[in-house]
């Protein structure tokens, strides 16, 4: 009997990242948290924005910077609490959506989900985006890919040997890691390696927001303000694209 196919896709925990991150999630069957690279500067694992009265507003995580070091693994990163920055990203949140129609069923969800005493950030990224899911109704399963042994290489190597160790023969990767993958030759590792490649194409579809006009690729929670939990999963789909397999990528003019 074959096996069935079984898609993966590989990301970096993010801080309460935007809907085409839940949607790349919902389209597959495992995913997985990619925690042991490194963390980068002023990165989407570090901060991301909502929308507020004066526009777009970015909020960033304050980390502890290791000595003699700049930068740490991302599942090693430890959060700085010496700094007071769980209560003011509460108090921006609490203002920017304290008008939105669904405040008083989101805002204690995501006042709980910054104030955890989970104190290393991929650790505190993952449960984020985990209680996103499921709070929005996207089961899947989950892996982390520190927890996985034996894995090598980088990049589009790495990622190659992820989905080999999951059992996963295709993968749908952000458009963002085509300029990597393709480097050498289209697919990279993955068409040598016979893991069938598509690419994730999505745009955020207009929702009803506060103070004017769509402000797109902002934080899910923005999403999860103005239109409350049961109808964002049906609104994240909404902006999804047919997947673009690797070979006809460069045609659809995405690079």
């Amino acid at each position: 009997m074959n096996t069935p196919n079984k898609k993966c896709a590989v990301m970096q925990p993010t801080y309460l990242p935007w809907m085409g991150y839940f949607d790349l999630i919902d389209q597959v069957d495992k995913f997985v948290f990619l925690d042991d690279v490194q963390v980068e500067k002023s990165s989407w694992q570090l901060r991301n924005r909502i929308k507020t009265a004066q526009g777009e507003l970015f909020l960033a995580i304050s980390r502890k910077k290791n000595k003699g070091q700049e930068l740490s693994l991302i599942k090693d990163t430890k959060i700085d609490d010496t700094v007071n920055w769980r209560e003011r990203h509460i108090k921006t949140i609490e203002i920017a959506y304290k008008k939105a129609d669904f405040f008083d069923e989101v805002f204690p969800f995501t006042k709980a989900l910054i104030k955890s005493d989970i104190t290393t950030l991929g650790s505190f990224n993952i449960n984020i985006i985990k209680s996103i899911c499921d709070r929005i109704g996207i089961k899947k399963e989950f892996v982390i890919s520190s927890e996985i042994p034996d894995i090598e290489g980088i990049k589009d190597r790495r990622v190659v040997a992820i989905c080999k160790a999951i059992g996963c023969d295709t993968y749908l990767s952000p458009t963002g890691a085509a300029e990597y993958i393709n480097k050498n030759n289209p697919g990279g590792e993955f068409v040598k390696q016979n893991v069938t490649l598509f690419y994730h194409d999505y745009k955020p579809t207009a929702y009803k927001q506060l103070y004017g006009e769509f402000l797109p690729y902002v934080s899910i929670i923005d999403l999860l303000f103005n239109e409350g939990f049961n109808k964002s999963l049906e609104i994240v789909r909404s902006g999804r694209r047919e997947k673009i397999h690797y070979s006809s990528f460069k045609k659809q003019g995405e690079l």
